[in-house]
């Protein structure tokens, strides 16, 4: 048996290790331009030796400069004196003045700044309302049992975005039974708890919310818009129709018996025959449901104007505002980069704190912390140039191989990887990347992210090079000019391309129609009613 025992080993290896400085130079590089300002202005805040350039606004230097040339004149009349006592350097500094120019970000605080500072009217903007705060609202508004408050509550917020309750019954009830006051209840009581509870939150608004499935949901809203219409029917069995003539009643009547119908069998479709709905085959739905076909049509016409996504409208995605980074002109016949620097800070370091490391009665804590920020400072300030560096000739390429784009429109997007730009400006890929990175250019065709004008080309000689965001847009443009009784095939769409000279297979075909979420053949065909 081997006994253990301590050893040394010596082993060679090779690691790449990111310097802080590097790992700032990388996150900088991928910062857009409102995320860059965002960044600078905190770093404004936390280091002191920052300052902002700013000619309405005077800055440090140029403050201590008019102290220094007020002091002059008093500094000759006692020269005699300061050359028999000796001089504290922290006796001339204006402790008031340096603390109000430290805590402000580079310059003193004029009354025209504090105006501009002001909380923009955006702050008072309301938040959006939720599907969750809609559903809360109506819930807190009904006069309701405890229990039963509660597990509607609960309900409410186990729905995903869509309004569905897709957790599964079993483990609802298991979260629910965690709750302390629920400890001492049965099984059997939490499930109708619960079982109420989503009965409730399946009668709120929107109709559909707290379906399991598609099937339910569809159901539900079904079910609802069967209820109003037999309440407004019944109102209008009370009323009458007054003088209405009796041609127009009986046409009425007709309309309304029609639309009740046209419900009825809306619910045998998705009670029963929702595949045949997904394959739009008007002809065996009616046979499965026996009915006439014109029947058929009008209950999935019907279905059709339900929400499969209920909660889709209380979840939109927030707009989110988009500056370009550079701008894409042309002058004298020539493309030209700039970059939008527009309301970013131009910094610059503070001349005061650099002659606090040269004054001979400053601290050495205080000279260790001065050079950090120093330190700090400058990297940041050679990132954000180094940033700028790299998006320039990034775009500078861009504008090369996509002239034709910028002067006659999308038609002329030519393919263009990130390699070979990489390759070109003479750095890795993933520097590109991060300079393209949700980006924004400003240009003749419009804003446009730079991500956009890279795409790959389609295989085969004539067709590589055309990108593959125009090979979608002639695939999709086939299939929107089709008949909608005889819709092309994939192998009939690939046929007309390679006519047009791109040579492309029926696989790539349907794989461009699957990604643009185009139905099938079968499902896109309408047939006779």
């Amino acid at each position: 048996m081997a006994l253990l025992q301590p050893k040394l080993n010596l082993k060679v290896a090779q690691r790449q290790v990111l310097t802080p400085g590097l790992m700032q130079m990388v996150s900088v590089l991928a910062l857009n331009k409102l995320e860059l300002k965002e960044m600078i202005d905190a770093e404004m805040v936390e280091n002191p030796v920052l300052e902002e350039i700013d000619e309405s606004v005077p800055m440090l230097d140029e403050v201590a400069s008019r102290q220094e040339q007020d002091l002059l004149p008093e500094r000759v009349d006692g020269q005699a004196d300061a050359a028999t006592e000796p001089k504290d350097p922290f006796a001339e500094i204006d402790f008031g003045s340096y603390f109000q120019e430290y805590l402000d970000p580079g310059y003193r605080t004029q009354p025209e700044y504090e105006d501009s500072e002001k909380p923009s009217f955006e702050n008072f903007l309301s938040q959006p309302t939720t599907l969750t705060d809609h559903l809360a609202w109506q819930l807190g508004a009904l006069t309701l049992e405890p229990e039963l408050e509660i597990a509607a509550d609960f309900v409410i917020g186990n729905l995903d975005e869509d309004g569905y309750l897709s957790v599964n019954r079993d483990e609802l009830i298991d979260s629910f039974a965690q709750f302390a006051e629920n400890k001492e209840k049965d099984r059997e009581a939490l499930c109708e708890q619960i079982r109420r509870g989503i009965d409730l939150v399946q009668h709120l608004d929107p109709a559909g919310v707290g379906a399991a499935d598609l099937k339910e949901c569809l159901l539900i809203q079904i079910a609802a818009q069967q209820s109003e219409f037999k309440q407004l029917y019944a109102k209008h069995e009370e009323d009458g129709y007054g003088d209405l003539p009796r041609d127009l009643q009986a046409e009425a009547d007709a309309k309304l018996e029609e639309r009740r119908h046209s419900m009825e069998v809306a619910a045998q479709i998705v009670q029963s025959h929702l595949q045949l709905l997904q394959k739009r085959d008007v002809k065996d739905l009616a046979k499965a449901l026996h009915v006439s076909p014109e029947e058929a049509h009008a209950g999935v016409e019907f279905i059709r104007t339900l929400e499969p996504r209920p909660g889709r409208l209380y979840n939109r995605e927030q707009t989110r505002l988009i500056e370009p980074d550079v701008v894409f002109t042309k002058r004298g016949g020539e493309w030209v980069v700039s970059m939008n620097e527009e309301d970013l800070p131009s910094l610059r370091l503070s001349a005061r704190y650099r002659r606090m490391l040269t004054a001979q009665g400053t601290e050495k804590e205080v000279k260790e912390y001065v050079k950090e920020r120093f330190r700090s400072a400058m990297q940041l300030m050679r990132n954000i140039a180094q940033r700028k560096s790299t998006i320039l000739r990034t775009c500078e390429v861009i504008v090369r191989r996509q002239q034709d784009f910028l002067d006659q429109g999308i038609e002329a997007l030519r393919p263009m990887m990130i390699k070979e730009v990489a390759e070109e400006i003479g750095v890795h890929p993933s520097t590109v990347s991060r300079a393209v990175a949700n980006k924004y250019a400003h240009t003749p065709q419009g804003v446009i992210e730079l991500r956009f004008f890279f795409s790959e080309g389609a295989n085969g000689p004539e067709g590589a090079d055309t990108p593959l965001l125009l090979l979608k847009r002639k695939v999709r443009k086939l299939i929107d000019d089709e008949d909608p009784k005889r819709p092309l095939t994939d192998d009939q769409i690939a046929a007309e391309l390679q006519r047009q000279g791109i040579q492309l297979t029926r696989r790539t075909v349907a794989k461009y129609r699957e990604d643009m979420n185009i139905p099938s053949t079968h499902q896109r065909r309408k047939r006779d009613q």
